[in-house]
């Protein structure tokens, strides 16, 4: 066999299973400490979704002004968030706060 024709076809066989892969794509979802009940299920609703397409969220609680003295209320908000997407998505990485804002990523279930 042809060593030329061997490398030719392996470079196209990989090519077509490149095309074919899913690429995971990291979604970001913001939140606000104050958030209100429709605005927390529109919010949510979109992370379930983007969950079920395979793709990680990045919730993201963002504070302004004396609100970051008090992070226990965005984290409450994150974990609530965690505990409605639990059977769509499992945390890959618990909410780590640095400077103004407080996030967190979540994988989807496979």
């Amino acid at each position: 066999m042809d060593y030329g024709k061997f490398k030719y076809e392996a470079q196209r066989a990989a090519r077509e299973a490149k095309k074919k892969q899913h690429h995971v794509q990291v979604k970001e979802v913001k939140f606000r400490p104050g958030i209100e009940q429709h605005d927390y299920d529109f919010k949510t609703r979109h992370a379930r979704r983007f969950l079920e397409e395979g793709n990680k969220v990045k919730l993201t609680m963002m504070f302004r002004g004396r609100q970051v003295t008090h992070p226990e209320l965005g984290r409450e908000v994150l974990l609530r968030v965690t505990e409605d997407l639990k059977e769509v998505g499992i945390v890959e990485s618990r909410p780590s706060f640095e400077g103004r804002v407080m996030s967190m990523v979540l994988a989807p279930v496979k």
